[in-house]
């Protein structure tokens, strides 16, 4: 075969993803959703601070928040299936937008009003995160998704990395208030600057219920074995070596090394291994990208590791860009694999799924593992949590169509 032959054959390259309009207004509106949903704990801890809100009214605008996330994913991941992806994410952009000047005016004067914002505000991050999912799959070709969903991360993880410094500056300068209309204008961008989707679904014939069109996206789920196994690997590894990253590392820090400096330097680590990890996979294509994915889901397990055993603060600090850069290795392919596999209609209620199930489920991590620890001791339970982490993504391994993400030959 000719050279040229060879070249029409092989067709053009694809062109990178970063050079489409469509992604970069999709990319720019998840960076803003992913900003604001960021910075409104952080928001919210700076106004317990400064005495504005008291430790009790700081953890029950926390728990609505969580509450509103949880009850959105589910019935945000059918409507987004229902209507149009960029219509979903329209309504949770502008819900996240008029819930701020409401939570504005009520920290510090009206708990039952600062309440009822919090819930709405997270209810609208819950609606935007499958919306945005389905959105990704119909503004991005196949080929270009890896790229995109570790651009997407990419973004977020600069976000985490940047922006606590770059908060606490402003609160030196303007008030809380009006650093909750600053998330208020975020989740306005999140709200007007993605693009249209490709996907319509305006069909009159009448649809059935909410419950039945959930379960349908159930049984969705279930037809991909690899989906199933490694989402409960993802949930056992957040539900404990998460926790152990939220309750034991403070403890550690304060009690074994004796300084704050090993709890900043692990999280901070954990930020730039995500932001390599993120890098990395953008590019790297493994011939076995499932394996791949939870061989790094599994490197978390060294962080409970690392807080059981008397190490060099050197040693956590690497067990933790480890762990950040394993997660980026799991979540950009299981994205993709999703996105991929699910079938497109579905796709919007298979992701609420994943989303409910895996960070729905980390609350209750963090909630036990504390009595737990007081009933056990730590020894106990970082040993009962680095054995899940290494062996649930192992067990997920073993499933059928784990090896690629894929059950297709």
């Amino acid at each position: 075969m000719s050279m040229l032959e060879e070249t029409i054959h092989a067709g053009p390259k694809p062109k990178s993803v970063l050079q489409s309009i469509s992604f970069l207004r999709l990319w720019a509106a998840t960076t803003a959703s992913g900003m604001a949903t960021w910075a409104l704990p952080f928001i919210l801890g700076l106004a317990a601070l400064d005495r504005t809100l008291t430790a009790v009214e700081l953890g029950v605008l926390l728990a609505v928040r969580t509450a509103g996330f949880l009850g959105a994913v589910p019935v945000c991941g059918v409507l987004a299936d229902r209507h149009s992806r960029r219509r979903v994410v329209l309504w949770s952009g502008l819900m996240g937008a008029l819930a701020a000047p409401v939570l504005a005016v009520g920290v510090g004067r009206s708990l039952l009003l600062a309440a009822a914002a919090a819930a709405v505000m997270g209810a609208g991050q819950g609606a935007c995160r499958p919306a945005f999912q389905a959105l990704t799959a119909e503004v991005v070709a196949e080929p270009q998704r890896q790229q995109a969903n570790a651009a997407i991360t990419i973004a977020v993880r600069v976000t985490t990395l940047v922006a606590p410094s770059l908060t606490a500056l402003l609160a030196l300068i303007v008030s809380t208030p009006a650093l909750l209309l600053g998330v208020g204008g975020l989740w306005l961008l999140a709200a007007l600057i993605p693009p249209t989707g490709t996907r319509r679904c305006d069909e009159p014939a009448p649809r059935p219920g909410f419950f039945t069109e959930f379960v349908d996206g159930v049984r969705e789920a279930r037809r991909h074995p690899w989906f199933l196994a490694g989402l409960a690997a993802l949930t056992a590894v957040i539900a404990t070596g998460y926790s152990a990253t939220g309750v034991v590392l403070p403890l550690v820090s304060r009690d074994r090394y004796h300084t704050e400096a090993v709890l900043a330097a692990a999280m901070t680590a954990y930020t730039v291994g995500a932001l390599v990890g993120a890098l990395v996979i953008g590019r790297w294509r493994p011939p076995a990208p499932g394996w791949a994915a939870l061989a790094g889901l599994a490197l978390y397990g060294f962080v409970p590791l690392s807080l059981l055993l008397p190490v060099h603060p050197i040693l956590v600090v690497s067990a933790y860009v480890l762990a950040g850069l394993g997660i980026e290795i799991f979540n950009v392919p299981w994205f993709t694999a999703t996105q991929r596999e699910v079938e497109p209609a579905k796709l919007a209620r298979v992701s609420s799924l994943d989303f409910l199930m895996s960070y729905g489920l980390a609350p209750v991590g963090l909630a036990l593992i504390a009595p737990a620890i007081a009933h056990f001791g730590a020894t106990a339970v970082l040993a009962v949590c680095a054995v899940v982490c290494f062996a649930a993504p192992a067990a997920a391994a073993m499933a059928p169509s784990s090896r690629r993400f894929s059950a297709r030959p």
